[in-house]
């Protein structure tokens, strides 16, 4: 429970009244958070106020972390440890606000799971105990720099190929692992002793579905992730003509389905319906979100399908996103859109955008674009991927679409790479200021009052704000979870508009329990000029409450 911020509920009523009423007319509170109305306002498209920007975290195979080096080094906990708070510095530097950290790579564990063993990535061992608790480390370490934490899943995969995974040998998976133990559970697709075979649990059998589900809940239960994300391995991807061996478990589990492709759909639909309901039963204010593939289905297919010819995540891997978007099973979407813009007809970003924009039009579904990072700058993606303001004109491209809402780059080493200095280049276009995440208005909320600042003063390192939250969480107020900073130059004139972009936006910061008291250092504050401060706070979904009284700091 947080520490109480000012006792006096009755004061902070009184206080709340007194803000309405003296702020201008077009601020009037809103029902979940009495943030100031800002429609009518011109904003600059370059400082979004609110913006989803995170970048994928991969440990399957140790793409990002933890580093396979780490493994073997002498002290192994604290270099991954560094190796993870590395990552939250980058994503700090470009002005991210959340991280999606993989943390259930092959149906095992980054945190002392009683269902599944812990992951082959942290120490090279398959089912070997770490000797500590990364997930509890991701998710406080993000929170301390105010980063949301989105525990990325993947629900079937068993195992990767051989030879530096188990491929399709159950006895190479960790000695208590669930697939050994249940060897029904899974198939093995591409065929054991083809190239690329691996192990994955059956979709289909109503038991894995269910255990699955128990396995990641497990997570959400535990950790305190604001998220749960699915990346686009459901069923497997076709290889070659093999098919996938589920001709019994047809027979066996087809609850009347006489067409076996409309039936697989039909069991991923009801993985990504269950996972929500349950997710929302424990924490409501959790969201769901899943990265399918880019492309549903082509208009050719179906009417309703987008102006491409690529391959088909509706057909070729059983993902129906398009239903989940309408039947808002699911809170977010971040479609792969792995391609350039132009002269590509199979799958063309220009074209992808606006059909997914369209598809979420009119749901509560929220649209973020998973950008190909790691294909910017590499010869082997062709000429279009040398350009290296590809990428910015991506993000460039979103402005033209008010339902895209954010972005996810893959993945972190590929950020980090910076090839042609194309991360620099979109990092200065679209993320020069901070961004708060868009906010959930159909998730449960409370009212939230606006801090009260204590105190401001100029010291050697900039101005330090300090200020209190009344009535924290207390009788119909909502906690406050973390704090917006924004600042103005002396004689300017601040209303609803000067809060409706990220123009004057300096920083976030996590709210620190222990204390009544928080603060903020504004590090970037000149010397010699005169500021004026407001402070707002922000709840667990974002949103926002109004702007505390002026501070002004000469």
């Amino acid at each position: 429970m947080k520490a109480t911020r000012l006792r006096a509920a009755g004061l902070a009523v009184a206080l709340l009244g007194a803000l309405v009423a003296g702020s201008p007319a077009s601020a009037a509170p809103d029902t979940a958070a009495t943030e100031p109305a800002t429609t009518d306002c011109i904003t600059d498209p370059a400082t979004p106020k609110r913006q989803f920007r995170a970048m994928w975290i991969a440990s399957v195979t140790n793409i990002d972390w933890p580093s396979k080096a780490s493994q073997t080094a002498p002290d192994q906990v604290a270099k991954q440890q560094a190796e993870y708070l590395a990552w939250l510095d980058l994503a700090q530097k470009l002005n991210h606000n959340a991280v999606v950290v993989q943390v259930r790579p092959t149906a095992d564990a980054f945190w002392p799971s009683p269902y599944e063993p812990w992951s082959e990535y942290l120490t090279g061992v398959r089912g070997q105990d770490p000797g500590w608790d990364p997930l509890k480390f991701l998710v406080t370490e993000s929170h301390k720099r105010n980063l949301e934490f989105h525990a990325w899943f993947n629900p079937y995969r068993v195992s990767m190929p051989a030879p530096g995974g188990a491929g399709a040998d159950l006895t190479k998976l960790a000695p208590n692992h669930p697939a050994r133990q249940h060897p029904e559970w899974t198939f093995a697709y591409p065929p054991a002793g083809v190239a690329g075979s691996r192990l994955y649990y059956n979709p289909g059998i109503p038991e894995v579905r269910e255990f699955v589900q128990t396995a990641m809940m497990d997570a959400v239960n535990r950790y305190d992730v604001d998220g749960v994300h699915f990346d686009d391995y459901f069923y497997p991807y076709p290889s070659g003509t093999h098919q996938v061996p589920d001709d019994a478990t047809f027979a066996a589990h087809n609850r009347g389905f006489t067409d076996k492709a409309d039936w697989r759909r039909d069991n991923i639909n009801l993985l990504i319906q269950e996972m929500n309901a349950k997710i929302k039963a424990v924490k409501p204010w959790v969201r769901f979100g899943v990265s399918p593939f880019g492309i549903w289905r082509n208009k050719s297919a179906d009417p309703l399908g987008s102006d491409t010819t690529g391959s088909q995540s509706y057909d070729i891997i059983s993902a129906d996103t398009r239903k989940w978007i309408k039947q808002e099973w699911i809170d977010y979407v971040v479609p792969q859109l792995y391609w350039y813009i132009g002269q590509y007809p199979a799958a063309d970003y220009a074209r992808l955008v606006p059909w997914w924009a369209e598809t979420v039009r009119g749901t509560r579904v929220q649209l973020y674009i998973g950008q190909a990072d790691y294909k910017s700058g590499d010869p082997v993606y062709g000429p279009f991927w040398q350009n290296p303001r590809e990428l910015s004109d991506h993000l460039t491209l979103n402005r033209s679409y008010p339902e895209v809402l954010g972005n996810v780059h893959f993945s972190a080493v590929q950020v980090r790479a910076n090839r042609l200095g194309a991360t620099d280049i979109y990092a200065a276009e679209h993320y020069s200021r901070p961004a708060l995440v868009p906010a959930m208005p159909h998730l449960p909320a409370k009212p939230l009052l606006p801090p009260v600042v204590t105190g401001a003063e100029r010291s050697d390192d900039g101005v330090r704000l300090s200020w209190r939250q009344p009535a924290d969480g207390r009788g119909p107020f909502g906690d406050a979870t973390s704090y917006a900073v924004y600042r103005f130059d002396s004689g300017e004139r601040v209303d609803a508009c000067g809060f409706a972009d990220a123009s004057h936006l300096v920083g976030t910061l996590r709210a620190d329990d222990a204390t009544a008291v928080q603060s903020f250092v504004d590090a970037t504050a000149e010397p010699g000029r005169t500021y004026t401060y407001h402070v707002t706070a922000l709840d667990r979904l974002w949103n926002e409450s109004l702007p505390s009284p002026a501070r002004v700091v000469r």
